[in-house]
């Protein structure tokens, strides 16, 4: 696990739209962290980074966004799964294997369904505008992605 510090909102956003300059199809990207830590920022920024046009929101009610950009962008907010029978209301499997980059909030509460490589990004509240943001990769693939990522 590769962790760094952000000391403001602008330099976590820097770090996602470096991401989605970096990712390719395929990509999942599972972000973990308490309210307010900055998941949603840093998926706003991710999709700048991957040429998303429109405006990326927290798809909390909705479980699932999609949004077009230089890769489709499949973003997914299972805060309010409370069963992981719940994931079979979305054919999450087509969008997990697809031709997109899946981004999932709260990714540690559908564990059980998630594919075996991803990239968990973790991100923890220090203070009102620190922030510790913590890589770890499953695969090779992974490891070379965070380490290009973090190259300054």
């Amino acid at each position: 696990m590769k962790c760094i510090k952000s000391f403001n909102e602008q330099e976590t956003k820097n770090l996602g739209i470096k991401l989605g300059r970096l990712v390719k199809p395929g990509d999942i990207l599972c972000l973990i962290g308490d309210l307010g830590a900055g998941k949603t920022t840093f998926t706003k920024a991710f999709a700048i980074g991957l040429e998303v046009e429109d405006d990326v929101t927290s798809p909390t009610f909705t479980i699932l966004q999609e949004y077009q950009g230089r890769i489709p962008l499949y973003h997914f907010d299972v805060y309010r799964i409370e069963n992981i029978n719940e994931m079979e209301d979305i054919p999450y499997e087509e969008y997990f294997y697809g031709n997109g980059v899946c981004v999932i909030e709260w990714a540690h509460l559908i564990q059980e369904v998630l594919p075996k490589d991803y990239m968990k990004i973790q991100i923890n509240y220090v203070d009102i505008e620190l922030r510790e943001i913590c890589f770890e990769a499953t695969n090779e693939y992974y490891k070379k992605l965070v380490e290009e990522l973090l190259q300054q």
